[in-house]
């Protein structure tokens, strides 16, 4: 049985996602979860942030069977991503797979990571195949997300000597027009968050173009180039 794990990480904490000092984050700890036993194993998922200037909202993420979907290119952002997507709400993602039978393992993080900084996290992974998915907002922006979307982990990895690495790159949710206001952002410089704008959107997850410059954000300190996160799994134990 899967479950729901809140980590904590020592150090930053994002207040309504605005400014945090940029130190360093501990290993996240959370109540081991039931599911693995004699069938599986943990591995600790590292995320680090490659932007200049974006924040990542607390990530979730979460372990399951190859095929699980969080998204789907070209297609609408369910109701959950798009929570996360434009304000970085966590629990309703987290809601979502957990209720999924898909779904192995599910951490749900506390705090944010700072342009450069990393944080680690322990999932429970199946023996058998398994997947992995992780969003997370990038914070000075409408509705722009990084994230994993059912990534095949390596059967290698029950080896502990092995470590397999991961790029992530920035997606649109498609569920908020791109203002680049300081009117409907939650992250710095603006911290407004719950304002959006809907006339306008996409209507469909797809590659983020970046900031522009069109509003009141400027592209030299808050825009990104792909990938903007490196995610390292290995075997915890």
């Amino acid at each position: 049985m899967k479950t729901l794990r809140t980590a904590t990480i020592t150090g930053l904490a994002l207040l309504c996602l605005v400014l945090a000092a940029a130190v360093p984050l501990s290993l996240a700890e959370g109540p081991r979860g039931g599911y693995h036993g004699r069938s599986g194993f943990t591995v600790v998922v590292t995320i680090t942030n490659l932007t200049k200037g974006q924040i990542f909202s607390p990530p979730v993420i979460a372990s399951h069977r190859p095929g699980f979907r969080l998204f789907e290119l070209s297609q609408p952002a369910s109701d959950e991503l798009a929570a996360l997507a434009e304000d970085g709400m966590t629990g309703p993602v987290a809601a979502m797979l957990e209720d999924a039978p898909e779904v192995i393992d599910v951490v749900e993080a506390e705090d944010g990571i700072p342009p450069g900084q990393s944080a680690s996290f322990e999932l429970d992974v199946s023996h058998s195949w398994s997947a992995i998915s992780l969003a997370s907002m990038l914070v000075s922006s409408n509705d722009a997300f990084t994230a994993l979307n059912g990534e095949l982990l390596p059967s290698y990895l029950r080896y502990k000597k092995y470590r397999h690495t991961l790029y992530a790159r920035a997606y649109d949710a498609g569920s908020e027009a791109n203002t680049e206001s300081c009117d409907h952002i939650p992250g710095p410089p603006c911290g407004m968050p719950g304002n959006r704008v809907t006339e306008g959107a996409e209507g469909r997850v797809y590659v983020h173009n970046g900031i522009h410059g069109t509003g009141g954000l400027d592209p030299s300190e808050w825009d990104w180039n792909n990938p903007v996160a490196l995610i390292t799994v290995r075997r915890a134990h």
